[in-house]
C-alpha cells in the first residue's frame, strides 16, 4: 500500500466549493479520490447528527520496523520521549496505540498499548501501519472523542489534551503554529501561517504529519472510514479533507508540537526530504531566550 496521491490544488478548490454551495452530487461527479468520496458521505452524515461530548484523545502511532533501520535503541528512546509527553499531560484522558512489526519497550501504563503488525513486505510500511491502526479503533469500545496520527519521533506540549477536551471543538484541531528543532545544531525555528514579514514561513501542517486531531464518532462506522482515507495520504491533504467532510480544524492556542530533525533516524531522511527543513530552521530560528525557556519548559528535552 503505497501513499496516495495529493489531489491538485485547483481540484480541491472546485470539489470544496461545490460541497460548500450544497452541490456534492455535483462533485461525486467528478473523479475523486477515495478519500474525497469518504469526506462527503461523512458530511451528509453530519448535516444530521448532534455534535457529541468529547471525553477522549486516542494517539496512533506508526512505529518503523527494527529491520528498516540503523539503530533500533535510538529509534525507541525517540519513541519513549515521545510517550514521555502523553504520561506528562495534565488531563488523563487519552490513550496511545503504537503499531509495528516488533514490541517496543513501553511504560507500565494501561493507555499504552501495542498493536502487533504482521505485514512483513519490505519497503515503506506507514501507510500500511496507519491502515492497521484505523481498522483496530473499530474493535475497541471507545467514547466519543478526538483522534491523532503521530509520529513516534515528535514531542507535544503539556496541556494538549487538556486543551482538546476542554473546549471541545467541533471538529477537531490543527497546528497551524508548531516549533522545529535542528538536534544537529540546537536550533529551533517557529512555523507558522505566512505574514507580511514572514512570506516564505510554512503553517505547521505542512512540515510535519503530527498536526491534526479529528473528531470521531466510533458508532458512526463513516467517521472511521474517513479518517483511515485521509491519512493515506501526506498530511498538507489533512485540512482540504477535513473541510470537505464538514469537520472545520480549530487551530490550537499555541505551539503545540515540536518535530525534531536530525536525529540520526527520522523517517523524511530515508526519503530525502529533510534538507529544505533543516534551511527553514536556519531562515526562522527563535533567537528570543524567553521564548526559548518556555519551550524548554513546556517540551520534555529529547534524548542526546
Amino acid at each position: 500500500m503505497a501513499q496516495a496521491p495529493a489531489t491538485p490544488k485547483w481540484r480541491r478548490f472546485l470539489i470544496n466549493s461545490l460541497s460548500r454551495l450544497g452541490l456534492s452530487t455535483l462533485a461525486h461527479r467528478l473523479d475523486l479520490a477515495e478519500s474525497e468520496k469518504a469526506a462527503l458521505r461523512l458530511r451528509k452524515i453530519h448535516a444530521e447528527m448532534v455534535p457529541a461530548t468529547r471525553k477522549q484523545v486516542t494517539f496512533l502511532i506508526p512505529l518503523v520496523g527494527a529491520d528498516q533501520v540503523g539503530d533500533w535503541t535510538t529509534i525507541t528512546d525517540r519513541l519513549l520521549d515521545t510517550l514521555r509527553c502523553f504520561l506528562e499531560q495534565d488531563d488523563p484522558h487519552w490513550q496511545v496505540i503504537i503499531c509495528c512489526q516488533d514490541e517496543p519497550p513501553l511504560p507500565k501504563d494501561p493507555r499504552i498499548t501495542w498493536l502487533p503488525f504482521t505485514d512483513w513486505d519490505s519497503g515503506n510500511d506507514k501507510w500500511r501501519k496507519l491502515a492497521t491502526l484505523y481498522d483496530h479503533l473499530t474493535t475497541l469500545d471507545l467514547p466519543p472523542g478526538y483522534v491523532m496520527s503521530f509520529d513516534a519521533d515528535d514531542l507535544m506540549r503539556q496541556g494538549v489534551v487538556r486543551e482538546m477536551l476542554g473546549h471541545q471543538a467541533p471538529g477537531g484541531y490543527l497546528v497551524e503554529t508548531g516549533l522545529v528543532m535542528d538536534e544537529s545544531t540546537g536550533d529551533i525555528a517557529l512555523a507558522g501561517p505566512r505574514t507580511r514579514k514572514l512570506l516564505l514561513r510554512k503553517p505547521f501542517w505542512k512540515l510535519c504529519g503530527s498536526c491534526a486531531a479529528l473528531a470521531h464518532d466510533p458508532d458512526v462506522p463513516e467517521s472511521t472510514a474517513f479518517l483511515k482515507a485521509m491519512t493515506a495520504h501526506e498530511h498538507r491533504m489533512f485540512p482540504y479533507l477535513a473541510s470537505l467532510a464538514g469537520q472545520r480544524l480549530t487551530p490550537f492556542e499555541r505551539p503545540s508540537v515540536l518535530y525534531v530533525l536530525n536525529h540520526g533516524e527520522n523517517f523524511g531522511a530515508r526519503r530525502g526530504r529533510v534538507s529544505f527543513k533543516t534551511r527553514f530552521v536556519q531562515r526562522f530560528k527563535i533567537e528570543d531566550q524567553i521564548a526559548l525557556a518556555d519551550i524548554a519548559r513546556d517540551f520534555p528535552k529529547p534524548r542526546a
